[in-house]
């Protein structure tokens, strides 16, 4: 059993251990690039073809080269099938727009911005953190964190990148090691309205009966990939599913608050600010929507 696996695009498998990313990297330099983190579970990657819209429309965004799709999905495979089916895995998708030695990282072309091709693009296949499985069967206690900023400035302020998955994520760690400070597992960010945006590495979904409630990704949060598979799952199931803008006090009178990602899945949020919050019968029907939603999204006829 492997600890890592790391393949490039070009589908050769590399030494984890031996350097792989050159010190001017714009990726180390500025966090000029973007990434997907994909569940690797009995070898396969979860809901891998969302994970390469997503890595796409985030390229678009930062305005990094097109990525290859067709590339990245046999690399994936290829670091998927290294890793193999005994443990889960953490797949990390990266790519960034390259050295900086290797010339200008954007010029301006008849009006347009032209992006250098040589962009650095690899797969890491890492075990999952151990925080995971707790999270997944007990819950975790949440903080709520001002974000600083108005639902209105993403569609006010596109340079902001906000709503791409980029990789400069100094805040949302910041953020993280504020909440351990305070004895919490995870963070919910608010706006300046005290509207419920996003976590720092998850998307928030509330649940009042047989309806789930997210943010709209107009308010600038990242559109998540494991919410999307609950709510086509669930909808399939019964239930009611709605994007819609709610606040802090909703999180409190909710029947139930979720924290969704692509590795951890579904993390109840057992307490906020303090407060504890019981679980509801419908908590292990949630988990296992989320479960089916994502094993739908698996490339089966490719493995």
């Amino acid at each position: 059993m492997v600890d890592r696996v790391l393949v490039t695009l070009d589908g050769a498998v590399q030494d984890p251990d031996a350097p792989l990313l050159s010190a001017d990297d714009f990726g180390a330099l500025r966090g000029d690039g973007v990434f997907e983190t994909v569940l690797v579970r009995e070898g396969k990657p979860c809901a891998l073809e969302l994970h390469l819209a997503r890595l796409r429309r985030s390229a678009q965004v930062l305005d990094l080269p097109e990525p290859d799709l067709g590339q990245w999905r046999s690399a994936v495979e290829i670091a998927a099938k290294e890793w193999g089916a005994e443990q889960e895995g953490q797949l990390r998708l990266v790519l960034t727009r390259g050295r900086e030695s290797a010339g200008p990282a954007s010029r301006v072309t008849s009006g347009a911005l032209s992006e250098t091709p040589d962009s650095t693009a690899y797969v890491l296949v890492a075990p999952v953190p151990e925080r995971v499985d707790k999270a997944r069967t007990e819950g975790i206690s949440v903080i709520t964190l001002a974000r600083g900023i108005s639902v209105d400035l993403a569609q006010n302020a596109p340079w902001l990148l906000m709503g791409a998955k980029s990789l400069s994520y100094a805040t949302n760690m910041s953020a993280l090691r504020f909440a351990a400070r305070q004895d919490a597992d995870d963070v919910i960010f608010t706006s300046t309205e005290h509207r419920v945006l996003e976590g720092p590495r998850s998307t928030v979904v509330i649940q009042r009966d047989k309806q789930l409630l997210t943010p709209p990704a107009k308010h600038g949060v990242l559109p998540g990939i494991t919410q999307r598979a609950l709510f086509a799952e669930a909808e399939r199931a019964g239930w009611s599913c709605e994007y819609k803008s709610f606040f802090v006090a909703d999180l409190i009178t909710a029947d139930s608050v979720w924290m969704l990602g692509s590795i951890t899945l579904a993390a109840r949020v057992a307490s906020l600010d303090g407060l504890r919050m019981s679980a509801p019968d419908c908590a292990p029907e949630i988990s296992e929507l989320v479960d089916r939603g994502v094993a739908r999204n698996w490339r089966l006829a490719d493995w």
